[in-house]
């Protein structure tokens, strides 16, 4: 019993001037330098015992476990579009702390690593950003800080112009099934231009009227204005090109992402000379024998 009671009486004389952490108390509230730490001890029958301590308190630490230091690191490179970014987090020193991450970016996807020291951000569809990656250390005391951030660059992947169809002097309602996918693939992908080449069979000086003559002209016009007026299409994403001359009409799309450069047509399979386009005749009417 006369343990317990000297027990109470320290307990009592430092929750004066400390708050109790653990079992062993720490004094809060002083100034860096040196000071004398006393304690006064009674054991209730009227004996008291007396001891003290000079003791030194280094800048910052105000007699607490001092806080971790937090480093976080981004990629320092740009990052290319659609690849994978990794940002990492290093919690060392302070006390013995058992800390928990909580990420959280301002573009892009976390696509692994949450709850963990390093994560993983998907940077697809993210060509130009600039994204900011955060992280929030839970576990730590009041007066530490717990978040960093840091950002890094995404780089905008130009692709190659690509071939997205090619057809000859089909059905209307056929072209119109090809041409709805090639409207899928513009809406996928904003900003991007369809070019419709039209290839010929025949050429003439001045205005041709003949059918073979402007059939494929004809067929690209048809093209671009079901893309605009049936599928939403801005007529300033389309541009018509002359392709030249063929055996037969042809009409290849092509799909072709913002700063890349118009196709050229291909001359593989050019008719070179071209026939001239013939005029059509005219029949004469009929005269009626009266």
């Amino acid at each position: 019993m006369l343990i317990q009671k000297m027990r109470f009486a320290i307990l009592v004389l430092l929750t004066l001037t400390a708050t109790v952490y653990s079992r062993t108390p720490r004094i809060t509230g002083l100034t860096p330098g040196t000071c004398t730490a006393s304690v006064e001890m009674e054991d209730g029958c009227g004996s008291v015992a007396f001891s003290s301590k000079t003791v030194t308190v280094a800048p910052g630490t105000d007699g607490l476990p001092p806080c971790p230091t937090i480093t976080i690191a981004c990629a320092t490179d740009q990052v290319p579009a659609g690849s994978p970014a990794t940002v990492n987090v290093d919690v060392r020193g302070g006390g013995n702390f058992s800390v928990t991450y909580n990420w959280s970016v301002s573009a892009g996807i976390i696509s692994s690593g949450q709850g963990t020291p390093s994560i993983t951000v998907d940077t697809t569809n993210q060509g130009g950003q600039i994204i900011t990656a955060t992280v929030e250390i839970g576990g730590l005391p009041p007066e530490c800080e717990r978040t960093r951030s840091c950002s890094f660059p995404v780089a905008t992947v130009i692709q190659d112009c690509q071939k997205f169809d090619s057809y000859g002097d089909i059905r209307f309602n056929d072209e119109k099934a090809r041409l709805n996918l090639s409207a899928v693939a513009l809406q996928n992908e904003p900003g991007s231009i369809c070019y419709i080449l039209a290839f010929g069979t025949c050429e003439g000086n001045g205005p041709c009227t003949h059918t073979s003559c402007i059939v494929a002209q004809r067929r690209a016009e048809r093209a671009k204005d079901y893309l605009v007026k049936t599928r939403g299409i801005d007529a300033s994403r389309i541009v018509i090109i002359d392709g030249g001359c063929r055996a037969e009409v042809t009409v290849d799309l092509w799909v072709c992402p913002t700063g890349t450069t118009a196709p050229t047509p291909d001359v593989g399979a050019a008719v070179d000379p071209c026939p001239e386009c013939k005029k059509p005749t005219r029949r004469r009417a009929r005269r009626k024998v009266h």
